[in-house]
């Protein structure tokens, strides 16, 4: 039965009150769901971060930056206070690194053969061709075509080019000489403007400078060791050492990693004077001992613990900022698709519940040790490549990672800021195994020395010339070693690999894929 034209409008308004109530009460449920949701998700993010940071805590670590800043030294006592190094951290900085030497002049237009030629081996610095770039300069700057190589590596050739090349480094000698005098000094703390609202300073100038130092006085020396300089080649290994150390108490990874840097080229002038006994008992015993010294493991744990320390101060910016802030960081401006990727972070930031950020900050700071559980063992100082995990040598592409994905189970700052952390243990075995290689080379030269051969074997240097040799860092074993038919040797650790390839390298020095990494010498 149809209503009647009276009770039509009475209808309407009651079938509208009802859907008003009902939309009303479904409104109401979602908003009540919604405050359900954010209370526990904040909850749950409180409690995981609490539970992180107090076993975290009670392992006897600490997530504040101000305990691993170092404390300020007097600068009449420091080496990085010398006026050179202190410009580092002043004002356009980058603008005074030297510049007018044959190194910043020509290192771009020098290339070698060598590595071709002699796949996984280490070679001299091919002097003959920074001649040949030092005299081409002589006629005006060098075009971008320009090119320097030679596989000559005679003593006769490379004793001619010697002194070309210590002219054209000759502009550095007042600074060389301000920081020898400084390096003798008690410490050695670099200037770092630690500031606790930006955990992360500006480490490019300093870093870099550290690095192009190191550069040029590898060149200077190996010039100096072929023109028979030995004792001014001794101050500029020495003097490179010292810039390496100067990084070891910044609490940060990308220091660590510059650090590992400067201790791996120092090892070229080593292997230099080794491969023509140029160093004698005095200077081999110095070189020993500061290579023994090295726990690149031991600082690789400190280094991660001070760089989460900063991430953990750097994710609570965030969390008071907005995700947005993770985009003017690490995404930046110049991809085209900057701009919607920072809308997205923008909007997720904004739903975000403030206990998602609580779980960004626990699975930020785990990144720091899920990596290498398994895969490295501090303790021991052993690696175990075989566990490297796949992030080490796959890095995620910041413009490829699925935002919201990353935002469900945060970790949107992890995967953002950390790809490929563990890669650095890479590194760290790379400088050790080369620390450990130049430490038993220089006591298998002391041995030659006293004997006039070789040892047959590593234990023959025990106690006389090594009080304890160093192992293996991939195995844990004694480093493979023994004697050539041409009076020479070969010492080698097993490799990235894990296995005995009896002593063949790989395509590189320090190949991930296959050989050993191997310290002898050229029969060439």
């Amino acid at each position: 039965m149809n209503p009647s034209p009276e009770e039509s409008p009475r209808i309407s308004r009651l079938s509208g009150n009802r859907w008003l109530r009902r939309s009303l009460v479904c409104l109401g449920a979602l908003a009540a769901l919604a405050v359900i949701f954010y209370a526990e998700e904040d909850w749950r993010g409180r409690r995981d971060w609490n539970q992180y940071r107090e076993a975290t805590e009670a392992r006897g670590e600490s997530l504040d930056l101000r305990s691993y800043i170092p404390k300020p030294v007097p600068d009449d006592q420091n080496f990085c206070a010398t006026p050179f190094l202190k410009a580092f951290f002043q004002t356009n900085a980058e603008q005074r690194i030297l510049t007018n030497d044959l190194w910043s002049r020509a290192f771009i237009h020098v290339t070698t053969s060598f590595s071709q030629k002699y796949p996984g081996r280490r070679h001299f610095t091919d002097l003959v061709a920074w001649q040949q770039a030092s005299e081409a300069m002589q006629f005006g700057p060098l075009s971008s075509r320009q090119s320097f190589e030679t596989t000559n590596t005679s003593l006769v050739a490379r004793a001619a080019a010697a002194s070309a090349v210590l002219e054209g480094m000759e502009p550095d000698a007042a600074v060389f000489a301000e920081l020898r005098a400084a390096s003798t000094r008690d410490y050695s703390l670099c200037p770092v403007p630690y500031n606790l609202e930006h955990p992360w300073p500006i480490l490019s100038h300093h870093l870099a400078g550290m690095k192009e130092l190191c550069q040029r006085l590898d060149l200077e020396a190996c010039a100096e060791l072929t023109a028979g300089q030995n004792d001014k080649a001794l101050a500029d290994v020495k003097l490179m050492l010292s810039l390496g150390d100067s990084l070891k108490s910044e609490p940060y990874l990308l220091s660590y990693l510059v650090r590992l840097y400067c201790y791996q080229i120092t090892t070229g002038p080593v292997w230099e004077g080794l491969a023509e006994h140029r160093w004698n008992d005095a200077q081999l015993q110095e070189f020993q001992a500061r290579f023994l010294a090295c726990d690149f493991l031991g600082d690789l744990d400190q280094a991660l613990k001070g760089d989460r320390a900063a991430g953990f101060l750097m994710c609570d910016r965030i969390t008071k900022k907005g995700l947005l802030l993770v985009a003017d960081m690490w995404i930046g401006d110049s991809s085209s698709a900057a701009p919607p990727r920072k809308a997205v972070l923008k909007g997720i930031g904004w739903a975000m519940p403030a206990g998602w950020y609580d779980e960004e900050k626990v699975n930020y700071c785990r990144q720091f040790e899920e990596p290498f559980k398994g895969f490295v063992d501090f303790a021991a100082k052993r690696i175990s490549p075989h566990r490297e995990p796949y992030e080490a040598t796959e890095p995620l592409d910041p413009y490829g990672v699925s935002l919201l994905k990353d935002a469900l189970h945060h970790r949107v700052i992890a995967a953002t800021t950390l790809a490929g952390l563990a890669r650095s243990a890479y590194n760290a075995s790379r400088s050790q195994t080369c620390a450990n290689q130049a430490a038993l080379a220089c006591a298998l030269e002391r041995y030659r020395v006293a004997n006039g051969h070789f040892p047959e074997s590593l234990d023959e240097l025990t106690p006389r010339f090594i009080a304890r040799p160093p192992n293996d860092v991939i195995n844990g074993q004694p480093y493979k070693y023994r004697r050539t038919s041409d009076g020479q040797f070969v010492l080698y650790s097993v490799g990235w690999n894990e296995r005995d390839d009896g002593g063949v390298p790989g395509k590189t020095l320090f190949d991930q894929t296959q050989g050993d990494w191997v310290w002898d010498y050229p029969p060439f």
